[in-house]
């Protein structure tokens, strides 16, 4: 609480702020004046140490690792000290990337290719390519799935989530939809994933009338277009 008092005393009256907590004034200004005491010497040397080894780590050391480091730099300290002054710099081990998510789930309806190579449109809103791609963050992978118009080529519904559901992939039609209007002939071309093919999003579909078409596995010409999509997407991260 005093060293609170001392960081905001330019902010606010010391008096005003130890009403608050409930100390006095006097035995403030006696810790104010008071020498530093050997473990808060220490606790700052250490801290530093603490804090080169957990950057070195890409921030995933948690405390038991930099423990070590810090053992084997000659520095004489306990664990729960080391957790102690992690937990007072905030510093929190982020999990290690994990390999790139898989597709486990079921393939419900998948559509006959209809786009057919066919990657130029005439005008606006009637041809679609769907896709979503996934970006490692300090919190694990963050889905980022699009809806771009092969005419402009510009994206016209996004979403972000961190889970592979289908809902990810339904926001950003119903996004593009509101955004576009309904069109009267309109095709929606994408992999056959399992979010792509699955009953919901195909419901979605119907009901505004949009063409389904679905790449065909192992289409070199297709798997061009769905990476530069891919490329597309991370560009609005």
């Amino acid at each position: 609480m005093f060293g609170f008092v001392a960081k905001h005393r330019g902010v606010w009256p010391v008096s005003w702020m130890c009403d608050a907590f409930g100390v006095s004034r006097i035995g403030f200004h006696a810790w104010l004046t008071r020498a530093r005491s050997d473990r808060s010497i220490r606790d700052e040397e250490l801290s530093a140490a603490i804090r080169a080894s957990f950057l070195r780590s890409d921030r995933t050391y948690g405390a038991p690792r930099v423990w070590h480091d810090l053992l084997e730099e000659g520095y004489s300290c306990g664990l729960h000290c080391v957790e102690r002054l992690m937990r007072q710099a905030a510093f929190r081990a982020r999990p290690k990337r994990r390999q790139p998510p898989k597709d486990e789930g079921t393939r419900s309806i998948i559509a006959t290719n209809v786009l057919e190579q066919e990657f130029d449109a005439n005008g606006p809103n009637q041809k679609w390519v769907a896709d979503f791609t996934y970006v490692w963050t300090a919190e694990g992978w963050l889905y980022v799935a699009a809806v771009i118009d092969l005419f402009s080529r510009r994206v016209v519904g996004w979403s972000m989530s961190d889970q592979m559901t289908s809902q990810m992939i339904t926001d950003p039609l119903i996004m593009a939809i509101w955004r576009r209007g309904r069109a009267k002939e309109l095709l929606h071309h994408s992999d056959q994933g399992s979010q792509y093919t699955s009953e919901p999003f195909q419901r979605l579909m119907a009901d505004h009338g949009i063409t389904c078409s679905m790449s065909r596995s192992g289409n070199v010409w297709e798997f061009k277009l769905v990476r530069a999509a891919d490329q597309t997407i991370r560009g609005i991260v």
